[in-house]
């Protein structure tokens, strides 16, 4: 079905660079990047997929035996993208706030070409139909710059102006209402998100995500480009992990920012570590993401791995669980994330009644934002970022959005996850505005 070869590469870091402006060119884009990140679970350094072959494109209602009919059938590379929204096949929820992107609540395809870095390794797979083509695409490729420039004169909409979907005040408002739910008893925990636009704005897609990944460097960066639709994410989060039998999640509860001192920092990771807040915060998800993973994992098989482990990041210091779980070779690679998603860590828990509380209290639809991007292999594996820290970008409607949010317990200060939710959103503004 596909044409496999294989090439050394001399500079791989300014091979990524050449082959991402290369692959402007296509319709359908996904590109996923651990930026050399050092992990455990990890297959790549690098993928990019193009070029729709056959695609998948739907709304939320059927949309998992959508999803798993296409993905059976097709029985190859798919890569694509889970929006939050799909809550509401799972379970009976509603999406009613306001989309201004206006992206499928689902969408995958299975791509013409695909690249697969590792270390010096490219390994390149086309389908038969294209595989004429390698040859010529591997010396077109070499042609383009080394390096993606960015230029505030390259934006032909002038300077970006950020706005708020919700003041300050109203945040502190929403939060009350949040701990009044949390002390009555209706959970114990909510993702609460604010989202921050521009209107009437444009923005050069690849320049802003090579900045954004530039200042973050996240072991789960993705560009995503469909027709007009635009994703430039720099997520530090995996939501989900399938290889061979194993299942990983890592669920991220728990920021610090960071310090330019030393010294500083490493105290600010102390405090972070020791902090009972936000222990409980990430332990109660690590919970919940425990039930989750057990409704479809074999008996006794659902392990903590690490619990409470701090991450550091260049923006950020995170806390990050890792919970895994083992399932037999008769369950479905999908059924494995429609018993999980959305992810705990977008959620709280109880997961219905925080989702049902969230949608209440937010003011926009959340769509690819806490959704999840990344791909199906042949083999029935799957690896899935969390969308989070990322800009989204809807080119024809010239409208640009990015969404913070943080989890409100009942020890939560408004105006502390006010802050926190600015620290989030430092790298997004910096790259949009300039500062």
């Amino acid at each position: 079905m596909r044409t496999t070869k294989t090439y050394t590469l001399d500079n791989p870091s300014q091979f990524k660079s050449k082959l991402l402006q290369w692959a402007q060119q296509f319709d359908e884009i996904i590109w996923l990047d651990s930026n050399n990140y050092i992990q455990q679970h990890s297959s790549y350094d690098a993928i990019l997929a193009i070029d729709a072959f056959t695609s998948i494109n739907t709304d939320y209602y059927s949309c998992f035996d959508k999803l798993k009919e296409y993905q059976e059938q097709t029985a190859d590379w798919i890569f694509g993208y889970l929006s939050y929204d799909l809550k509401n096949d799972t379970e009976n929820l509603v999406s009613k706030n306001p989309d201004n992107l206006e992206f499928p609540d689902l969408y995958f395809f299975q791509p013409k070409k695909i690249f697969l870095l590792k270390g010096n390794e490219l390994e390149v797979q086309y389908l038969r139909m294209v595989d004429d083509e390698i040859e010529e695409d591997r010396k077109l490729i070499d042609t383009f710059p080394t390096t993606i420039k960015v230029s505030d004169e390259d934006n032909p909409c002038g300077k970006i102006k950020i706005s708020l979907r919700i003041t300050k005040d109203v945040y502190r408002q929403k939060i009350e209402q949040m701990l009044q739910h949390i002390h009555r008893g209706d959970i114990y925990e909510a993702n609460f998100c604010q989202e921050f636009f521009a209107e009437n704005s444009c923005i050069a897609p690849l320049e802003t995500y090579y900045h954004l990944n530039q200042i973050s460097k996240p072991p789960f960066a993705t560009f995503f480009k469909r027709n007009h639709q635009y994703l430039l994410s720099a997520s530090p989060e995996r939501y989900l992990r399938k290889s061979g039998n194993k299942i990983i999640s890592q669920p991220i509860k728990g920021t610090a920012k960071r310090s330019q001192d030393q010294e500083q920092d490493q105290e600010l990771i102390q405090m972070l570590q020791n902090d009972p807040k936000e222990r409980s915060e990430n332990v109660m998800i690590v919970d919940l993401v425990r039930n989750d993973l057990s409704r479809t994992a074999v008996k006794g098989s659902v392990k903590v791995e690490e619990l409470c482990k701090i991450y550091t990041f260049p923006q950020v210091h995170q806390m990050i669980s890792t919970v895994v779980s083992e399932v037999d070779n008769t369950t479905s690679a999908v059924d494995v994330i429609r018993t999980t998603f959305p992810m705990g860590s977008m959620t709280g828990a109880p997961k219905i009644s925080a989702m049902k509380i969230i949608e209440a209290l937010e003011e926009s639809k959340r769509g690819l934002y806490s959704g999840a991007v990344g791909y199906f292999t042949p083999e029935n594996d799957f690896d899935f970022n969390v969308v989070i820290r990322s800009i989204l970008y809807n080119e024809e409607n010239q409208y640009i959005s990015y969404t913070v949010g943080g989890a409100i317990t009942a020890k939560s200060d408004p105006d502390k996850e006010y802050e926190e939710c600015l620290v989030k959103a430092k790298a997004m503004r910096e790259v949009l505005e300039g500062i």
